[in-house]
């Protein structure tokens, strides 16, 4: 019997097994499903339910059986669907605008090191990676989907990098959030600060400024879409803030509650990009529609 192992990091704080597992070991639905029949995903040594909620240094065993040793790394599910040539939204020789699945990486980091964006990109202009320039410009989180601007050389990222949060380029999200806000719009000017070495913010009066802009689009229920405006750039900001405000992105798992529809990702999406071509000066305006997921919250 082969056992595969992974330690939780901050990122996974919160978070069910169900979530984690399937992502982190690149296992099917049918799979993941067998595997909690047996009793083989263990936590700390000892059998867990799917809905164990995992913490920070969490160590984490699969003991696959023999016959689903060999197929984990050829048969496993892909959680976001590979980029297509469908997902590219605007592409010059100084700028790449793609549509971003959720959850997924768009860097590698310390504990994510392959199924990143950087690595659908790649793939899907068929580019090679030892010298593929990517340099993403207003970067999402994991479980964030939509809009993405890549610059694709170092003049026109530094170019690009001096437009944000000007009236330059503009960029902005809508959200399905737990709770309404009481007014229909206005303005979180709210300082973010990070808490000890994890991976979460908070607004506290030592942080560093923050200011976001929001509009209530539409109520459901006790759900309301947020159409949200970002005039700073901090970590988390959308996050941090709504849940500051009372109203957390649904399916937050490090800000508010994980929801299992979701799938692994929040209901957060890059829907609006406003910039100015780095070289040629040409305005560039794209939109992005709601993903289904998130339309079904409310």
């Amino acid at each position: 019997m082969r056992i595969l192992t992974y330690e939780a990091t901050a990122a996974d704080e919160g978070r069910a097994v169900r979530s984690v597992v399937p992502r982190r070991f690149s296992l099917g639905q049918h799979a993941f499903r067998r595997l909690k029949v047996l009793g083989a995903i263990h936590v700390g040594g000892v059998p867990v339910r799917a809905d164990y909620v995992l913490h920070a240094g969490d160590m984490i065993e699969v003991h696959l059986p023999d016959d689903m040793a060999t197929q984990v790394q050829t048969d496993s599910a892909v959680l976001t669907p590979a980029l297509t040539p469908s997902h590219i939204r605007y592409m010059d020789e100084d700028i790449l605008i793609v549509s971003k699945g959720a959850p997924l990486p768009t860097l590698p980091a310390r504990h994510i090191v392959s199924g990143t964006l950087r690595e659908q990109v790649i793939a899907m202009l068929g580019a090679d990676p030892a010298s593929f320039v990517y340099h993403p410009v207003n970067r999402l989180d994991k479980g964030t989907s939509g809009l993405l601007c890549i610059a694709r050389h170092a003049h026109a990222q530094r170019l690009l990098t001096q437009q944000l949060h000007t009236g330059g380029f503009i960029r902005e999200y809508l959200a399905v959030t737990e709770g309404i806000p009481r007014e229909m719009q206005g303005v979180i000017d709210a300082p973010i600060a990070r808490l000890g070495t994890g991976a979460q913010r908070a607004v506290r009066e030592d942080g560093q400024r923050a200011v976001t802009h929001y509009r209530v689009e539409r109520a459901s229920g006790s759900r309301a879409l947020l159409r949200l405006r970002l005039e700073t750039g901090r970590t988390h900001q959308i996050r941090v803030h709504l849940k500051h405000i009372g109203c957390p992105i649904a399916g937050d798992y490090l800000y508010g509650a994980e929801l299992e529809s979701l799938h692994g990702r929040f209901a957060l999406h890059s829907a609006s990009i406003r910039l100015t071509q780095p070289i040629t000066g040409a305005r560039i305006v794209l939109d992005e529609p709601l993903p289904e997921e998130m339309e079904a919250l409310l």
